[in-house]
């Protein structure tokens, strides 16, 4: 008798052989849209391959970033989805995890495939000014501010930090504030720069609003620093507000 229980209980039920995979009949037009899918992505990929990014439009460079996170099911409605609610390519990739988690579709996979392509994009920018004359190259200063901070939903203030040639010995964030504030402290900026043994510091800070125009405390707080950086002979060479879509120079708007 317990021999016979002992088989009975090792013997696979009907239907429930865990170990053979279940087989049934298969279903045509779930495999008709899966072919769709897979062919849909080889023909993007190879267009890209071929034509390069100008060869497809933004909402497609965004489906093949997504296929990283996404890696069964059409990418195309959440990268549609994404470019609606943030407005363009660049808003997608530097808003906030919280908002983009609000789209529907976007998990952490997804926020984390966005903000790879975000701090690259920043890495790339950075590099064509990092350990060169600033002044020399100052059309990729500005492409590098606009792809840092153009896009940001809250203010942030940061310094570049310059050596007796003007090559870019640092770049740092000092502090991150409100959407229409953020927090600067001249004291700690001149110490930062002794620290680093710099010259002349050029400061920038965003203005999420989109209007690059200075706002009073913006103009005492650079003559604040100004004037305690003289007094070690550190040089401001310029404060750069940027906007949406351009930027303000101090120097050239004669602020400095």
């Amino acid at each position: 008798m317990t021999r016979a229980l002992d088989r009975f209980c090792e013997a696979p039920l009907p239907g429930f052989d865990l170990a053979t995979p279940a087989t049934g009949p298969r279903d045509p037009g779930a495999e008709l849209v899966e072919d769709h899918r897979k062919n849909h992505r080889v023909r993007l990929r190879q267009r890209f391959t071929e034509g390069g990014a100008q060869a497809v439009p933004d909402y497609e460079l965004l489906e093949m970033v997504l296929y990283r996170a996404i890696r069964r099911g059409d990418t195309k409605p959440l990268a549609k989805r994404l470019l609606k609610r943030f407005g363009d390519l660049n808003h997608v990739l530097a808003a906030p995890p919280a908002r983009l988690r609000d789209v529907e579709g976007v998990g952490d996979a997804v926020v984390f495939e966005l903000k790879l392509m975000e701090a690259v994009g920043h890495r790339m920018a950075r590099a064509k000014i990092i350990r060169k004359p600033v002044l020399s190259s100052w059309d990729s200063l500005l492409e590098y501010c606009q792809t840092a901070m153009a896009h940001g939903d809250i203010e942030q203030f940061r310094v570049l930090f310059l050596d007796r040639k003007n090559v870019l010995i640092a770049d740092e964030q000092q502090s991150r504030g409100t959407v229409d504030h953020v927090p600067v402290y001249p004291r700690e900026v001149v110490k930062r720069a002794l620290e680093l043994n710099a010259s002349a510091i050029i400061l920038i800070h965003n203005h999420p609003s989109g209007d690059p125009t200075p706002s009073e405390s913006d103009i005492s707080m650079t003559y604040a620093i100004r004037d305690a950086a003289e007094v070690l002979g550190i040089v401001i060479h310029d404060h750069l507000i940027i906007g949406k879509a351009s930027e303000l120079s101090f120097r050239s708007a004669g602020y400095l």
